[in-house]
């Protein structure tokens, strides 16, 4: 009778020790299974430094200068339409270099005393770099303001060599200069690489020139070019 006892009660606590393993094991499970999951944050890809526009530049000039030798006399430039590139890169998310490069060709007649008269044509090569501050805090809105300076080469230079009242420009030469620049404009993005873009800069640009009247007079002055580049086109942003 004390070994089946014994037996039984092997048994009993056996059962038991089982029992209070599985709803341990029952209630860790469900402990486990209620606890969140840990999931890394999405990795963010920085934007690239690196930003590019393609526009359409509207230089309008100012309309001034004069010739040294010539009272009452005055000059007129002609305005123009060109496809302009700029380039961009950022130091900071505010703080940013701009470089545009695009080539524009200008007429300059006289008015005033030399009204009419064709002093020549030239091409201009003006790349103009600016360092500009980008405003952030306008979610796709991105306005800006820069300062920059300018350095204009002419070439492809042409007087005009037509006759008016017995006086002609048979030699036109504008030196290359330095100028200043301002500018204001915004971008406004579409997505994190496109936008629309629209820009306005004015240069202060007064070159010199020096030409010859009817092969044999040497004169000088200076045209006042003093330029607004009114642009718009599309953003890239790399």
């Amino acid at each position: 009778m004390h070994a089946r006892t014994t037996a039984r009660t092997t048994v009993v606590l056996l059962a038991a020790a089982s029992a209070a393993a599985l709803a341990a094991g029952t209630a860790a499970a469900a402990d486990l299974s209620a606890r969140p999951v840990y999931k890394a944050p999405p990795v963010i890809e920085a934007p690239s430094p690196w930003q590019i526009r393609l526009r359409a530049l509207g230089v309008i000039t100012n309309d001034g200068g004069t010739v040294d030798q010539v009272p009452g006399s005055d000059l007129k430039t002609s305005d123009t339409v060109v496809p302009e590139l700029d380039i961009t890169y950022y130091f900071t998310p505010n703080i940013a270099a701009e470089l545009i490069l695009g080539v524009t060709r200008h007429h300059v007649t006289g008015t005033g005393t030399i009204d009419s008269l064709d002093v020549g044509k030239a091409w201009l090569l003006p790349p103009t770099l600016t360092l500009q501050y980008h405003f952030t805090q306008f979610g796709a809105f991105k306005p800006y303001i820069g300062l920059g300076v300018n350095y204009t080469v002419f070439f492809n230079q042409d007087a005009g060599n037509t006759w008016l009242n017995g006086v002609a420009v048979t030699e036109s030469k504008l030196k290359n200069t330095f100028g200043v620049a301002g500018q204001i404009g915004f971008d406004y993005m579409i997505d994190r690489h496109w936008g629309v873009n629209f820009d306005v800069k004015k240069l202060y640009l007064r070159p010199e020139w020096e030409g010859t009247l009817n092969y044999v007079v040497p004169v000088t002055g200076k045209v006042e070019l003093d330029p607004w580049l009114i642009a718009g086109g599309v953003t890239y942003r790399f």
